[in-house]
C-alpha cells in the first residue's frame, strides 16, 4: 500500500471539500466535524464532480443529477447499490496523506505540486 502526502490540513475548508490529484485521478478530501474524509471526485452516476456539490453533516450531493454519498462510508443514500470508493486518510503534522489500496490510482502524487512545500 502506497502513501501519499496530499494536500495542506489548512487548505481544506471547515465543512467543504478539496480536490487533489493522485496520479490521473482526482480525489475530493472532505473536512466533516473535524474528521477528514477522501473518496473518489466521480459520481459512479453519470460522472459528476461531487467536491462541487453540496456538503452538510457528511452527505455531499452530486451536482448533476443530485445522488447523494456519505463520505465517512463512500455508500450512496439513495441508491444501495452505488458507492464511491474511500482511501483512509491520515494527518502528520500539518500534512495530509492518503492511503493508496493500488486499485486503480495510478502514480504516486508530487507533494510540490500540491503546495506542500
Amino acid at each position: 500500500m502506497k502513501t501519499v502526502a496530499v494536500a495542506r490540513i489548512d487548505q481544506i475548508p471547515d465543512e467543504g471539500a478539496l480536490v487533489v490529484n493522485v496520479g490521473e485521478e482526482e480525489v475530493a478530501l472532505f473536512k466533516c466535524s473535524g474528521e477528514l474524509h477522501a473518496v473518489d471526485n466521480v459520481c459512479p452516476h453519470r460522472g459528476g464532480p461531487l467536491a462541487e456539490g453540496e456538503f452538510n453533516d457528511g452527505i455531499v450531493s452530486c451536482p448533476w443529477h443530485a445522488w447523494t454519498f456519505d463520505v465517512r462510508s463512500g455508500l450512496c443514500t439513495i441508491n444501495p447499490a452505488a458507492r464511491v470508493r474511500k482511501f483512509k486518510v491520515e494527518v502528520q503534522g500539518e500534512r495530509v496523506l492518503l492511503h493508496l489500496d493500488g486499485e486503480g490510482v495510478g502514480e504516486e502524487a508530487n507533494p510540490d505540486d500540491q503546495g506542500l512545500d
